[in-house]
């Protein structure tokens, strides 16, 4: 049997069921977009039809469609490729005025340390598109700030169970499926907004019953998981070492989630010799998981999950009687208010590492404090625009670096020196080359003008020109004069260095 979410995938805007709104918004972007010539993100939960309305709208617009999944390829060389090329070239396959539509499918995971480079080359392509560009996106605030400023954003809520019972009905009609109504409505209900997971489990019982029924539908639901409060109460007020670990087997949590759990609830209940083993067993437990992550052998949970569940159940000293209020961690909590300031922290440190030849982990922990302290508060003027210049910074990650408001006047000059060193140093690193084009053309383009004395003279008013500027910027700090050679191979993959 077919996938039924293929098979019924909507293939006009009309069809799109559940966000009319962000439909209309949609076609509303693609029909003017000849005016703004802006991407645009659609973001929302998974499964409720974002992906599938961007190829609708190609559909409907007449567009090509050319897809890539951040998923399969981050890599900032394979989207100027592909995302690139197809955002800047109106081919003979194109649609309706040389039109094709790119669509960058789960664009929030274009970040992190597996993208070298993949979040920065993204903006770029979106801000010089000659294409309409959709980028769809499960987390919107998982993409980058800049990115999200260069965009027009379309929210698709989840979709209503009024919404997806109609989409049940009519599949059921077109496959031959008879059905109680009820039963459809319990399958929209159990899959909380997502169309996609309803079609999916609509087709599941399908396969196995003659007639749909609200029995069929409550006995196929998917085996739930025993709640992580029910098995913290088990684990620290009632089961032995045994039934502790085996408790754990069905508890839906990854063991560094299961471990946060466990370390910030367990005071709760134990205290003194019983809790310090308890913690003894919580720090072994630790240990394990950290050779998970260093060496990629997921065999180590098991002595990780052996640790946190049959060594803390062991620790109990005594009946723990009476019922207890449990939490989430508050290391979550911590993540969460933090969430914004380490993703900055991420972005400054990914550009330093792509522009030193570093990794991330060595540009966050070693440059970027030194560069902190070099540049608090601005007091080192100079020093900051050369940073601010080397790593295309805005206001907020200057702001971030030297620990200065992002809306403040010296913060906002700053990058707007930045800003100027840059347009300096890029015709700096030119060479002759501006002056060749000059020449010739004065010279009506002849081989023989080029090397004539008038034009030597004429180049070398113009070289001392740009040396004067040179000599002018050195003055105030803002070039070295041992690093603005034009001879020097590497000045295009300079650094910091290169504005010092």
């Amino acid at each position: 049997m077919t996938d039924w979410t293929e098979t019924y995938r909507p293939t006009t805007l009309s069809e799109v069921r559940g966000n009319n709104k962000a439909r209309d918004q949609l076609e509303e972007w693609a029909e003017t977009w000849d005016d703004h010539r802006k991407s645009v993100i659609v973001h929302g939960s998974p499964g409720v039809g974002k992906t599938s309305a961007a190829h609708a709208l190609a559909g409907d617009m007449g567009w090509p469609v050319m897809e890539l999944n951040a998923s399969d390829s981050r890599g900032a060389d394979v989207i100027e490729k592909i995302a690139g090329e197809a955002a800047k070239s109106g081919t003979l396959t194109g649609g309706e005025a040389g039109r094709r539509l790119v669509v960058l499918d789960e664009a929030d995971n274009f970040h992190g340390n597996a993208d070298y480079g993949g979040s920065r080359e993204v903006t770029r392509v979106v801000k010089d598109a000659s294409q309409p560009i959709v980028l769809v996106a499960n987390e919107f605030y998982e993409m980058s700030k800049s990115l999200r400023n260069a965009c027009e954003t379309i929210e698709f809520r989840d979709v209503s169970k009024r919404s997806i019972v109609p989409v049940l009905r009519d599949i059921c009609r077109r496959e031959g499926v008879e059905f109680e109504e009820e039963a459809l409505e319990k399958i929209a209900e159990s899959t909380s907004g997502d169309l996609r997971s309803a079609v999916n489990d609509l087709q599941a019982v399908a396969e196995e019953a003659e007639r749909l029924t609200v029995d069929d539908v409550v006995t196929s639901e998917r085996d739930t998981t025993e709640g992580i409060f029910d098995f913290l109460d088990e684990l620290i007020k009632e089961k032995d070492a045994e039934g502790a670990l085996r408790a754990a087997y069905d508890v839906d949590e990854t063991p560094d989630d299961l471990l946060n759990w466990i370390e910030d609830n367990v005071p709760k209940d134990y205290e003194g010799a019983e809790l310090a083993d308890a913690y003894e067993f919580l720090s072994n437990a630790d240990r394990w998981l950290g050779r998970v992550r260093a060496t990629q052998d997921y065999s180590y949970w098991r002595y990780a999950t052996d640790n946190m569940t049959a060594g803390v159940a062991a620790s109990r000293r005594g009946e723990k009687g009476g019922w207890t209020r449990y939490g989430p961690p508050s290391y979550w909590s911590k993540l969460g208010r933090t969430k914004g300031t380490r993703n900055t922290r991420d972005s400054i440190a990914e550009r330093i590492a792509e522009r030193e030849g570093a990794s991330v982990a060595t540009a966050r922990r070693e440059i970027l404090p030194f560069l902190s302290a070099m540049t608090h508060h601005c007091k080192n003027r100079a020093l900051t625009v050369r940073m601010a210049a080397a790593y295309d910074l805005d206001e907020s990650e200057v702001s971030f670096v030297t620990g200065s408001g992002s809306d403040t006047n010296k913060v906002e000059s700053v990058v707007a020196d930045a800003a100027e060193l840059k347009a300096e140093t890029a015709v700096e690193h030119s060479g002759t080359a501006f002056f060749e084009a000059e020449r010739s053309s004065d010279d009506d383009g002849t081989a023989a003008a080029a090397t004539d004395d008038s034009g030597d003279s004429d180049d070398s008013s113009g070289q001392q020109a740009l040396t004067a500027a040179t000599s002018d910027e050195s003055d105030t700090g803002s070039v070295s004069d041992d690093t603005s050679s034009a001879d020097d191979p590497d000045d295009d993959q300079a650094g910091l260095s290169d504005f010092m």
